[in-house]
């Protein structure tokens, strides 16, 4: 069977998928950039050297030689490519084909009700409901966006980021977190308002307060981080901080496995939230929004992380304060974090079941699977 991914640019976070990919089929699969990357993303680290990436074409620089590999693989899966031009023209084919979407409407679903925006989305997705067509829901709340619109009746399934997987043993495992006594919390990304970072620090002169023994990890740059530094300074918490700024991901994962709780507080505009999956993998107690695409799909609340309603500080502050008061009898979270990640959530096991999807697909049958990636998308509406 010949793959090929067709995707804006290749970047860290879909690497891991790439490469799986690319040992199940070797030179069969082959992914298509369409753009060259921003440079303010080159600048966070997104940049990857694609003379060493042979699976790689790039659409810019020979779209013919790029078109005629759409056309002639046997599947093809598009995620955001601005190229809507080129899968039209395989999806009025009639040959397997996958989608991969996250929100259509993070803003709201009011937005549905838009004319304009029924015709455009009746253009790209609509129109191709009866075709041998399945869209990826890279989000929780993905499938109820597409369902609103009447798209792809019976075909949305279950999807998402698949991050470097990192694998430890029982030791490693019992003794890579920091023990000196305080609970240590990280919290990765931009300092911007959809991400809460002031949160964090509220959190902390709460858990001061209360005698908590803590430590917070501040990964990450943005327009806030000058504040939320100035906050943490004058609220007197100086000494419970250390702020990283901008920080390589590998780096991110080295801190993460040091560190007992996440705390990931984006809004309901985290698509997935690609640093929920380092955190589990990390072993780390996940605390996050529900809003967050990746939190229905990945964690069951008080099993393997906690998660709380909508973006209210309350719930989340009354969470972490009850790890911290029954630590020993929530620490067995993380271990099941970890074990969601190692077993079901990772890019070896979804390409597996990407391409024994795509086979039922070349069939004519659609086999979802049993659990994780591609199992049945439930249409969960936003709160």
């Amino acid at each position: 069977m010949t793959f090929t991914f067709v995707s804006n640019y290749i970047n860290h976070h879909q690497m891991p998928l790439c490469e799986a990919l690319r040992r199940e089929l070797g030179d069969d699969f082959t992914f298509i950039q369409t753009m060259p990357m921003e440079e303010e993303r080159v600048a966070m680290g997104w940049g990857v050297d694609m003379r060493q990436l042979p699976y790689v074409q790039c659409l810019y620089q020979d779209e013919y030689a790029c078109r005629r590999t759409i056309a002639e693989s046997d599947v093809v899966l598009f995620g955001w490519s601005q190229r809507e031009d080129i899968a039209a023209e395989r999806l009025a084919s009639g040959r397997a084909t996958m989608r991969v979407s996250e929100r259509l409407y993070r803003e709201g679903q009011w937005k549905a009700v838009s004319p304009r925006g029924l015709a455009a989305k009746y253009q790209e997705h609509i129109k191709y409901r009866k075709k041998n067509v399945c869209m990826l829901c890279a989000g929780a709340y993905t499938a109820s966006d597409f369902h609103l619109i009447g798209a792809y009746p019976g075909k949305l399934f279950r999807w998402g980021y698949f991050t470097r997987l990192r694998t430890y043993s029982e030791e490693q495992f019992n003794t890579m977190k920091v023990q000196d006594g305080r609970l240590h919390i990280v919290w990765a990304g931009r300092f911007i308002p959809l991400k809460h970072p002031e949160y964090v620090v509220r959190l902390a002169g709460t858990l001061r307060d209360k005698g908590c023994p803590f430590f917070v990890h501040m990964l990450g740059d943005g327009e806030l981080e000058p504040q939320i530094r100035q906050d943490v300074e004058r609220a007197g918490l100086a000494e419970s901080f250390r702020f990283y700024g901008y920080t390589e991901p590998e780096r991110v994962r080295d801190v993460m496995e040091q560190c007992h709780i996440h705390l990931f507080t984006s809004n309901h505009l985290e698509g997935w939230g690609a640093v929920v999956n380092e955190g589990m993998n990390s072993g780390c107690v996940e605390v996050v929004n529900e809003q967050v695409g990746a939190a229905p799909y990945l964690i069951r609340h008080g099993v393997n992380g906690l998660v709380y309603p909508k973006d209210r500080y309350g719930k989340m502050e009354a969470l972490v304060l009850d790890l911290f008061e029954n630590w020993e009898t929530r620490r067995r979270m993380g271990r099941a974090a970890y074990e969601t990640i190692r077993d079901v959530w990772n890019a070896e096991y979804a390409a597996k079941e990407l391409l024994r999807f795509a086979e039922g697909l070349l069939r004519g049958e659609i086999v979802p699977g049993k659990e994780g990636p591609l199992t049945a998308a439930p249409i969960l509406r936003p709160r």
